[in-house]
């Protein structure tokens, strides 16, 4: 088992063994732990999981989206990254603008009803058809308010002040490596009631040592099915392209997780992952000299990605 399959499974037993059984907002249950650390060290590879296939496509264009500060989920429709979609079709179906089949519950109903399903697999199409070609409607609907993107690039500053966190960033880690305050963070109490999702990865730090970059994510909520792996990458791959944007090379990703959590209609999903063996971590390959802010999809590779295969769950909304 390589390193990194292995932090994440030695997680996921520990919350099948010794998690307390919660509820959620979302009428779910989980089984849920409280305080937990992973390190990952990138000079071994890149953490994408092997134990079952997760796609880098999705992980990438969704950070893109986050560094580009957009809050809109027309920019990842057009890469057909879905993750997003059923905060927006929430706020949609629940409009006055919104005359179609009764879609209460939707997240629940579409996994016990297969007529139900069918029915809202046909307005989801009609939802993202409109995103993309309806300038008006996209505006309304696809955007998900003050989300990530909004507070890393965007912050509300006093008395109307913008503050872009991600600049100010690598402004920092340039000119001053060794202060202790390389910190993003997109917890911002006045806007929390704003967003579609409270940020579950609240807070990031970097810090560097022996001309390695390393970042901690403080992440506040982590579906451990679902979520956590593609954080893992995530984040992975934040820190690659500020340590290549900075001149640094990359060291760790540490990832802290406060309500670390399996929600009880995936232990069989999560079950079939543990009974497989890893393959060796793929390399990640940043195929441009643009800077951060203007890299494409299309810039990044992973190489040599051996998997499992996917293994499909339902999202808790």
């Amino acid at each position: 088992m390589n390193s990194f399959d292995q932090s994440y499974h030695d997680l996921a037993k520990k919350i099948l063994k010794d998690g307390i059984d919660k509820t959620d907002r979302t009428n779910t249950g989980t089984k849920s732990i409280f305080g937990h650390q992973m390190r990952f060290d990138l000079q071994d590879g890149f953490p994408l999981l092997t134990t079952k296939k997760v796609s880098f496509k999705l992980i990438a264009t969704e950070l893109i989206w986050f560094l580009r500060g957009d809050t809109n989920i027309r920019y990842l429709l057009t890469y057909n990254n879905n993750i997003w979609n059923e905060w927006a079709f929430k706020k949609y179906v629940e409009s006055e603008d919104y005359h179609g089949v009764d879609m209460t519950d939707f997240g629940h109903r579409s996994l016990t009803d297969q007529d139900f399903k069918k029915e809202y697999d046909q307005e989801m199409a009609k939802f993202k058809e409109n995103i993309l070609n309806d300038d008006a409607f996209a505006k309304k609907y696809g955007t998900l308010g003050n989300v990530y993107g909004r507070q890393w690039r965007h912050w509300a500053g006093p008395d109307g002040q913008v503050i872009d966190q991600i600049k100010n960033l690598i402004d920092g880690l340039k000119n001053n490596p060794d202060s202790r305050r390389h910190i993003v963070s997109a917890w911002n109490p006045a806007e929390i009631e704003g967003m579609a999702l409270p940020p579950c990865h609240t807070l990031f730090q970097f810090y560097v040592a022996d001309n390695k970059l390393s970042l901690q994510l403080y992440q506040r909520s982590g579906d451990v099915f679902l979520g956590i792996p593609f954080n893992i990458a995530s984040y992975s791959l934040l820190l690659a392209l500020v340590a290549r944007e900075c001149g640094y090379e990359v060291g760790e990703f540490v990832h802290t997780i406060g309500d670390a959590h399996i929600y009880s209609n995936h232990f069989d999903a999560v079950n079939t992952q543990l009974s497989r063996d890893s393959f060796a971590p793929p390399q990640l390959k940043i195929k441009s000299d643009k800077s951060i802010f203007d890299l494409e999809y299309e810039d990044l590779e992973i190489i040599d990605y051996q998997s499992h295969p996917a293994i499909k769950a339902p999202i808790a909304v």
